[in-house]
Parts: C-alpha cells; structure tokens; sequence
C-alpha cells in the first residue's frame, strides 16, 4: 500500500511531466525515434513522379495500368529505460538530487511513449539487477514505472553499467529503444556499449551536478564516497587541491566523450541545476536533421 506522501509524489511528477510531453515532447519524440520498418497497407493507380520501384507487377496486368504499393511506418516500438539507482544518485548540491532528475526525466520519456502507442519498460540497476519491469503501454503502467523509481531501495552499493546493458541486451529480443541513464561512476563497459548500441537505437543520458565538476573552497572538509563508504579529509583551500580534482573530472568525461563519439553512441549530458528540457529537445532535433 503506497503512502500519502509517495501518492502525492508520482501524482505531482504525472500532472508536471504530461504537460511537458503534451506540450514539447510528445511529436518529437515521434520524430526522433522512427519506427521499425515498413508494411503494405494497398495499393493505387501509379502517378508522375512515384517510384517505379515500387509498381506492383501482378495488380498493373490485371488492370492493365500500373498501380503502385503503399507501405506504412510500424509504429509500435518498445522503449526500455535502463536507470542507474545506485548511492550516488542520492548526491545533488543544489534543490535536486540527481536520482529526482533521472526520475522526472524518466516519466516524461515513457509518457511520450505511450503517446505514441509504443510500450515501456524499465531496469533498475546499481552493481548488480534491482528490478526490471516488463514493457507495456498505458497510463497506468507509466505511473507503476515511476513508483518503482520513487520506492525501490537499492541492494547494491556500486554501479556496474555493463551488467546492466549486457542483460538487457539479452533479453530483448527484437530492435528496441534502449535508453541508458546514469551518472557513468563505473567502469569496464566500453565493450558492452558498443555491443547494446549495434543491436538497438541506444542513447546514453550521462547525469551529472556543478559539484562534481569543482570543489569550493570551503577548508578542511569530509568527503565520503557513496558507494564505496570510504571517507577522506580534503583541503578545498588549497589551489593545488581543486585543480587537481578538477582536472581529474574534466579528463573523465573527455574520455566519457570519445567513447561515445567512437563508436557512434547518441548522447546527452544532463546538469541537476538546470531544466532538462532544452538539452533533449535539441537532441531530438539532432537526431531528426541526421534521419
């Protein structure tokens, strides 16, 4: 049985994320991810300027005139969300974690879907499976989907990203739409991000907060590692300090970046203290100039 306070959650993330898709989302969406391939739906008379390619041989004798195939797009696709629910999620320096934007971001995704009559499903993962959740259409599967975000504790400590997209990978038997989120605090999944991203239309949505990019100076401080537990004392005064952290970081997502760029992987990068909306509608628009 749900609590009030987690009712009122997902009611507030449903009311706040359909009117993102209804107004910005929804036809982009479409746009962005087409669908499978194409069916016949009929036939009519040839006229100048159809392809010839596609004259059907057998109707133009019978008729004595030429008549071409209609084909319509397959619509119906599936949307698998693959979200990262590991400890450091729980991180955000500002007035939203990271886990609430993976959230948010997560409900308009498969809003968008349902619109469009495609399924979605979901995997929660940290170092190891927390939860999957079976592809199906509909309203109130979406708001299971965004339960299951709001209320699955994690088991695991760590973040394994290549567990997680080899499973899924697995299991999905036909081309779907796999969409990756995570803040990529792992390692040892180059091999499997190539692999998902060959057999599936895969985006990597990386999540990440201005904290994490560069220390303030705020003296002797104690850092604890989400995930790993472990605890260090860190001198934010000293210049040498934050430069070297942040050199650290800045060379982490250049390697992030050539990842992605060398084996063609779509992606996004998310910032906790700004709107998500302008960097995935550029996306989308990216992706719909490309096709």
């Amino acid at each position: 049985m749900l609590s009030k306070e987690i009712f009122k959650k997902i009611r507030r993330i449903e009311i706040r994320t359909k009117g993102i898709v209804n107004e910005v989302f929804g036809g982009e969406y479409q746009s962005a991810f087409k669908g499978r391939g194409m069916t016949f739906s009929e036939v009519r008379p040839y006229q100048f300027g159809d392809d010839v390619r596609q004259i059907d041989w057998n109707v133009t004798a019978r008729n004595k005139e030429p008549y071409i195939k209609i084909y319509e797009e397959e619509r119906e696709q599936t949307l698998m969300l693959c979200v990262d629910i590991s400890p450091s999620g729980k991180f955000g320096s500002g007035m939203q974690r990271k886990l609430d934007l993976v959230t948010e971001l997560s409900a308009v995704l498969a809003f968008s879907a349902i619109k469009n009559n495609d399924k979605v499903g979901l995997l929660l993962f940290t170092d190891r499976i927390e939860k999957v959740v079976t592809p199906r259409k509909g309203r109130a599967h979406v708001l299971r989907l965004i339960q299951e975000l709001l209320t699955t504790e994690p088991q695991g400590q760590g973040t394994d990203i290549g567990n997680a997209t080899g499973y899924l990978t697995r299991i999905l038997r036909r081309r779907s739409i796999f969409i990756l989120i995570s803040d990529f605090q792992s390692s040892g999944y180059e091999k499997q991000l190539r692999i998902t991203n060959s057999k599936h239309d895969f985006v990597s949505i990386v999540i990440d907060d201005p904290l994490e990019r560069e220390l303030p100076d705020l003296g002797l401080i104690p850092l604890r590692d989400a995930e790993t537990g472990m605890y260090r004392v860190i001198d934010t005064s000293s210049t040498a300090v934050r430069s070297q952290y942040s050199r650290r970081r800045h060379n982490r997502m250049v390697q992030l970046k050539k990842l992605f760029l060398k084996h063609r992987i779509d992606n996004i990068t998310l910032q906790t203290n700004e709107s998500y909306i302008e960097p995935v509608m550029n996306f989308f628009q990216r992706r719909l100039r490309r096709h």
